[in-house]
Protein backbone atom coordinates (compact mmCIF):
# COMPACT_ATOMS: atom_id res chain seq x y z
CA UNK A 1 0.00 0.00 0.00
CA UNK A 2 1.22 3.57 -1.02
CA UNK A 3 2.23 5.86 2.15
CA UNK A 4 0.79 9.37 2.40
CA UNK A 5 4.40 10.48 1.49
CA UNK A 6 4.79 8.70 -1.95
CA UNK A 7 0.84 10.04 -2.91
CA UNK A 8 2.36 13.42 -2.14
CA UNK A 9 5.52 13.19 -4.26
CA UNK A 10 3.73 11.50 -6.77
CA UNK A 11 0.72 14.03 -7.16
CA UNK A 12 3.37 16.83 -6.84
CA UNK A 13 5.26 15.12 -9.32
CA UNK A 14 2.19 15.78 -12.03
CA UNK A 15 1.27 18.90 -10.95
CA UNK A 16 2.77 22.13 -12.46
CA UNK A 17 4.53 22.73 -15.29
CA UNK A 18 6.16 19.88 -17.03
CA UNK A 19 6.65 16.47 -14.91
CA UNK A 20 9.10 15.58 -12.23
CA UNK A 21 10.86 12.28 -14.19
CA UNK A 22 12.72 11.42 -11.44
CA UNK A 23 10.28 10.89 -8.62
CA UNK A 24 8.05 9.41 -10.60
CA UNK A 25 10.47 6.89 -12.17
CA UNK A 26 11.53 6.63 -8.37
CA UNK A 27 7.97 5.23 -7.42
CA UNK A 28 6.22 3.70 -10.36
CA UNK A 29 9.68 0.92 -11.01
CA UNK A 30 9.14 0.08 -7.08
CA UNK A 31 4.92 -0.66 -7.47
CA UNK A 32 3.37 -3.87 -7.70
CA UNK A 33 -0.05 -3.78 -9.11
CA UNK A 34 -1.42 -3.66 -5.45
CA UNK A 35 1.04 -0.48 -4.56
CA UNK A 36 -0.02 1.03 -8.15
CA UNK A 37 -4.22 0.54 -6.91
CA UNK A 38 -3.58 2.57 -3.63
CA UNK A 39 -1.45 5.29 -5.65
CA UNK A 40 -4.50 5.96 -8.55
CA UNK A 41 -7.16 6.36 -5.43
CA UNK A 42 -4.46 8.85 -3.98
CA UNK A 43 -4.21 10.56 -6.85
CA UNK A 44 -7.76 11.49 -7.55
CA UNK A 45 -7.35 14.52 -9.38
CA UNK A 46 -5.82 12.22 -12.69
CA UNK A 47 -7.95 8.79 -11.86
CA UNK A 48 -11.97 8.40 -10.80
CA UNK A 49 -14.17 6.24 -9.33
CA UNK A 50 -17.47 5.14 -11.64
CA UNK A 51 -20.80 4.32 -10.34
CA UNK A 52 -19.32 0.69 -10.65
CA UNK A 53 -16.46 1.42 -8.77
CA UNK A 54 -14.28 1.08 -12.00
CA UNK A 55 -11.18 3.45 -11.21
CA UNK A 56 -10.39 4.91 -14.75
CA UNK A 57 -8.43 7.81 -16.39
CA UNK A 58 -9.80 11.58 -15.71
CA UNK A 59 -10.06 12.17 -19.31
CA UNK A 60 -9.68 16.01 -19.05
CA UNK A 61 -6.72 15.87 -16.33
CA UNK A 62 -4.88 13.06 -18.69
CA UNK A 63 -5.06 14.95 -21.76
CA UNK A 64 -3.56 18.07 -19.86
CA UNK A 65 -0.72 15.83 -18.47
CA UNK A 66 0.01 14.27 -21.55
CA UNK A 67 0.75 18.04 -22.77
CA UNK A 68 3.02 18.60 -19.88
CA UNK A 69 5.24 15.46 -20.89
CA UNK A 70 5.27 16.93 -24.27
CA UNK A 71 6.61 20.48 -23.63
CA UNK A 72 10.37 18.78 -23.20
CA UNK A 73 10.31 16.83 -26.12
CA UNK A 74 8.80 20.23 -27.95
CA UNK A 75 11.65 22.26 -26.74
CA UNK A 76 14.56 19.60 -27.58
CA UNK A 77 13.16 19.29 -31.35
CA UNK A 78 12.80 22.80 -31.56
CA UNK A 79 16.05 24.19 -30.00
CA UNK A 80 17.88 21.23 -32.40
CA UNK A 81 16.13 21.76 -35.75
CA UNK A 82 17.38 24.13 -38.22
CA UNK A 83 16.33 27.77 -37.23
CA UNK A 84 14.96 27.84 -40.79
CA UNK A 85 13.14 25.15 -40.87
CA UNK A 86 11.93 25.33 -37.17
CA UNK A 87 10.13 28.93 -37.99
CA UNK A 88 9.10 27.81 -41.40
CA UNK A 89 6.88 24.78 -39.86
CA UNK A 90 5.94 26.93 -36.72
CA UNK A 91 4.45 29.23 -39.55
CA UNK A 92 2.48 26.60 -41.33
CA UNK A 93 1.18 25.14 -38.22
CA UNK A 94 0.27 28.90 -36.84
CA UNK A 95 -1.58 29.98 -40.50
CA UNK A 96 -3.19 26.39 -40.04
CA UNK A 97 -4.60 26.65 -36.58
CA UNK A 98 -6.39 29.77 -37.76
CA UNK A 99 -6.51 33.67 -36.06
CA UNK A 100 -5.90 32.59 -32.64
CA UNK A 101 -2.79 31.77 -33.30
CA UNK A 102 -1.42 34.37 -35.91
CA UNK A 103 0.72 36.23 -32.77
CA UNK A 104 2.93 33.64 -33.61
CA UNK A 105 3.31 34.62 -37.31
CA UNK A 106 3.54 38.34 -35.82
CA UNK A 107 6.55 37.27 -33.16
CA UNK A 108 8.71 35.12 -35.69
CA UNK A 109 8.16 38.08 -38.64
CA UNK A 110 9.18 40.58 -36.16
CA UNK A 111 11.84 39.33 -33.88
CA UNK A 112 13.92 37.93 -36.62
CA UNK A 113 16.80 39.72 -38.43
CA UNK A 114 15.79 40.50 -41.72
CA UNK A 115 17.99 37.53 -43.04
CA UNK A 116 17.00 35.19 -40.61
CA UNK A 117 12.83 35.74 -41.89
CA UNK A 118 14.42 35.22 -45.37
CA UNK A 119 16.22 32.13 -44.79
CA UNK A 120 12.75 31.33 -43.13
CA UNK A 121 10.74 31.89 -46.22
CA UNK A 122 13.35 29.89 -48.67
CA UNK A 123 12.48 26.58 -45.78
CA UNK A 124 9.03 27.18 -46.43
CA UNK A 125 9.55 27.08 -50.04
CA UNK A 126 11.66 23.87 -49.72
CA UNK A 127 9.26 22.66 -47.17
CA UNK A 128 5.59 23.05 -48.67
CA UNK A 129 6.23 23.95 -52.36
CA UNK A 130 5.01 27.58 -52.32
CA UNK A 131 5.27 30.67 -50.21
CA UNK A 132 4.35 31.66 -47.19
CA UNK A 133 3.27 34.63 -48.84
CA UNK A 134 0.65 32.74 -50.79
CA UNK A 135 -0.46 31.15 -48.15
CA UNK A 136 -1.22 33.61 -46.45
CA UNK A 137 -3.12 35.78 -48.84
CA UNK A 138 -4.92 32.54 -50.01
CA UNK A 139 -5.73 31.81 -46.03
CA UNK A 140 -6.01 34.99 -43.99
CA UNK A 141 -8.93 37.17 -44.60
CA UNK A 142 -9.31 41.38 -44.17
CA UNK A 143 -6.90 43.84 -42.75
CA UNK A 144 -5.23 40.60 -41.04
CA UNK A 145 -4.13 39.45 -44.32
CA UNK A 146 -2.59 42.84 -45.56
CA UNK A 147 -0.44 43.23 -42.05
CA UNK A 148 0.39 39.83 -42.17
CA UNK A 149 1.56 39.34 -45.88
CA UNK A 150 3.86 42.57 -45.27
CA UNK A 151 4.85 41.01 -42.36
CA UNK A 152 6.85 38.19 -44.00
CA UNK A 153 8.08 40.09 -46.87
CA UNK A 154 9.99 42.24 -45.00
CA UNK A 155 13.84 42.68 -45.32
CA UNK A 156 14.06 45.78 -43.55
CA UNK A 157 17.17 47.61 -43.16
CA UNK A 158 19.64 46.80 -40.28
CA UNK A 159 21.97 49.94 -39.81
CA UNK A 160 22.03 52.27 -36.67
CA UNK A 161 21.19 55.80 -39.16
CA UNK A 162 17.32 57.00 -38.10
CA UNK A 163 15.69 59.46 -39.69
CA UNK A 164 14.43 61.81 -36.61
CA UNK A 165 12.27 64.33 -39.09
CA UNK A 166 10.35 61.16 -40.59
CA UNK A 167 10.04 59.97 -37.26
CA UNK A 168 8.59 62.53 -35.49
CA UNK A 169 6.01 62.46 -38.70
CA UNK A 170 5.41 59.31 -38.73
CA UNK A 171 4.67 59.18 -35.17
CA UNK A 172 1.73 61.94 -35.40
CA UNK A 173 0.43 59.76 -38.46
CA UNK A 174 0.29 56.69 -36.32
CA UNK A 175 -1.80 59.11 -33.37
CA UNK A 176 -4.16 60.33 -36.49
CA UNK A 177 -4.77 56.30 -37.25
CA UNK A 178 -5.44 55.50 -34.32
CA UNK A 179 -7.02 58.08 -32.38
CA UNK A 180 -9.03 58.21 -35.50
CA UNK A 181 -10.87 54.68 -35.95
CA UNK A 182 -14.45 56.22 -34.09
CA UNK A 183 -17.51 57.90 -35.68
CA UNK A 184 -20.28 56.59 -37.95
CA UNK A 185 -17.62 55.37 -40.08
CA UNK A 186 -15.39 53.61 -37.83
CA UNK A 187 -11.69 52.64 -39.00
CA UNK A 188 -9.54 50.37 -37.16
CA UNK A 189 -6.00 50.93 -37.05
CA UNK A 190 -5.10 47.85 -39.26
CA UNK A 191 -7.00 48.90 -42.05
CA UNK A 192 -5.02 52.22 -42.71
CA UNK A 193 -2.31 51.80 -45.55
CA UNK A 194 0.02 54.18 -43.81
CA UNK A 195 -0.21 52.36 -40.58
CA UNK A 196 0.92 48.95 -42.43
CA UNK A 197 3.36 51.11 -44.57
CA UNK A 198 5.34 52.57 -41.86
CA UNK A 199 5.37 48.93 -39.16
CA UNK A 200 6.37 46.58 -42.36
CA UNK A 201 8.88 48.29 -43.74
CA UNK A 202 10.78 50.93 -41.50
CA UNK A 203 14.00 49.65 -39.65
CA UNK A 204 13.50 48.71 -35.92
CA UNK A 205 15.86 51.69 -34.68
CA UNK A 206 13.78 53.67 -36.62
CA UNK A 207 10.50 52.14 -35.10
CA UNK A 208 11.89 52.80 -31.74
CA UNK A 209 12.25 56.35 -31.95
CA UNK A 210 8.70 56.64 -33.75
CA UNK A 211 7.51 54.78 -30.40
CA UNK A 212 9.27 57.23 -28.17
CA UNK A 213 8.01 60.23 -30.27
CA UNK A 214 4.42 58.67 -30.28
CA UNK A 215 4.87 59.04 -26.13
CA UNK A 216 5.60 62.55 -26.24
CA UNK A 217 2.73 63.74 -28.53
CA UNK A 218 0.39 61.31 -26.84
CA UNK A 219 -1.15 60.74 -23.16
CA UNK A 220 -0.09 56.87 -23.35
CA UNK A 221 2.02 54.74 -25.56
CA UNK A 222 1.04 53.25 -28.93
CA UNK A 223 0.75 49.76 -27.20
CA UNK A 224 -1.73 51.54 -24.52
CA UNK A 225 -3.54 52.60 -27.34
CA UNK A 226 -4.31 49.82 -29.64
CA UNK A 227 -5.14 47.42 -26.48
CA UNK A 228 -8.54 46.45 -28.46
CA UNK A 229 -6.54 45.90 -31.94
CA UNK A 230 -4.40 42.71 -30.18
CA UNK A 231 -2.74 41.79 -33.25
CA UNK A 232 -1.36 45.25 -34.25
CA UNK A 233 -0.25 45.55 -30.69
CA UNK A 234 1.84 42.55 -30.41
CA UNK A 235 3.28 43.92 -34.15
CA UNK A 236 4.47 47.05 -32.24
CA UNK A 237 5.39 45.39 -29.26
CA UNK A 238 7.75 42.61 -31.19
CA UNK A 239 9.51 45.41 -33.27
CA UNK A 240 9.19 48.50 -30.76
CA UNK A 241 9.49 47.05 -27.28
CA UNK A 242 10.70 43.19 -27.71
CA UNK A 243 11.37 42.75 -23.88
CA UNK A 244 7.79 43.75 -23.26
CA UNK A 245 6.59 40.95 -25.41
CA UNK A 246 8.94 38.52 -23.99
CA UNK A 247 7.69 39.26 -20.70
CA UNK A 248 4.67 38.92 -20.93
CA UNK A 249 4.98 35.15 -22.72
CA UNK A 250 6.92 34.43 -19.40
CA UNK A 251 3.97 35.80 -17.03
CA UNK A 252 1.06 34.39 -18.79
CA UNK A 253 2.68 30.75 -18.52
CA UNK A 254 3.84 30.57 -15.38
CA UNK A 255 0.29 31.72 -13.51
CA UNK A 256 -1.19 28.61 -11.84
CA UNK A 257 -3.90 28.76 -14.07
CA UNK A 258 -2.09 28.87 -17.52
CA UNK A 259 -3.60 27.46 -20.39
CA UNK A 260 -2.07 25.10 -22.86
CA UNK A 261 -1.32 27.74 -25.65
CA UNK A 262 0.88 30.06 -22.76
CA UNK A 263 3.29 27.18 -21.69
CA UNK A 264 3.51 26.46 -25.88
CA UNK A 265 4.50 30.37 -26.23
CA UNK A 266 7.05 29.70 -23.42
CA UNK A 267 8.60 26.78 -25.27
CA UNK A 268 8.77 28.27 -28.12
CA UNK A 269 10.15 31.51 -26.80
CA UNK A 270 12.96 29.29 -25.08
CA UNK A 271 13.88 27.25 -28.27
CA UNK A 272 14.10 30.23 -30.68
CA UNK A 273 14.93 33.38 -28.81
CA UNK A 274 18.78 32.24 -28.87
CA UNK A 275 19.91 35.35 -29.93
CA UNK A 276 18.05 37.59 -27.67
CA UNK A 277 19.42 39.17 -24.35
CA UNK A 278 16.98 37.58 -21.78
CA UNK A 279 18.84 38.95 -19.06
CA UNK A 280 16.51 40.93 -17.10
CA UNK A 281 13.64 37.90 -17.37
CA UNK A 282 16.32 35.53 -16.29
CA UNK A 283 16.35 37.76 -12.90
CA UNK A 284 12.40 38.18 -12.51
CA UNK A 285 11.60 35.19 -13.90
CA UNK A 286 13.86 32.33 -11.89
CA UNK A 287 11.99 31.85 -8.57
CA UNK A 288 8.74 31.27 -10.15
CA UNK A 289 10.74 28.71 -12.97
CA UNK A 290 12.15 26.95 -9.45
CA UNK A 291 8.58 27.10 -8.03
CA UNK A 292 6.37 26.06 -10.75
CA UNK A 293 8.22 23.95 -13.27
CA UNK A 294 8.96 20.53 -12.72
CA UNK A 295 11.93 17.73 -14.31
CA UNK A 296 13.77 18.62 -17.41
CA UNK A 297 12.03 20.96 -18.44
CA UNK A 298 13.03 23.18 -15.48
CA UNK A 299 16.09 22.16 -16.20
CA UNK A 300 16.01 23.62 -19.55
CA UNK A 301 14.80 26.47 -19.13
CA UNK A 302 17.09 27.60 -16.24
CA UNK A 303 19.97 26.32 -18.55
CA UNK A 304 18.66 28.78 -21.05
CA UNK A 305 18.15 31.60 -19.02
CA UNK A 306 22.05 30.90 -17.00
CA UNK A 307 23.55 30.90 -20.16
CA UNK A 308 21.74 34.06 -21.39
CA UNK A 309 23.09 35.80 -18.15
CA UNK A 310 26.67 34.80 -18.92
Amino acid sequence: MANPCEVEVLNNALSGIGVDEKSLVSILTKSQNEHKKSLRKGCSKFFLEDERQFERWNDSAIKSLKAEFKLFKDVVVLSLMHPWERDARLLKKALKKGPPHYNVIVEIACTRSSDQLLGARKAYHSLFDRSIEEDLASHVKGSERKLLVALVSAYRYEGPKVKEDAAKSEAKALLNAIKNNSGDHKKTAMEEDEVIWILTTRSKPHLKVVYEQYKKISAKTITEDLEVELLLKETVECLCTPQTYFTRVFETALREDAKEDAKKALTRLVATQEDVDLKGIAAKFEDKIKERVKGAYKDVLLGVLADDRK
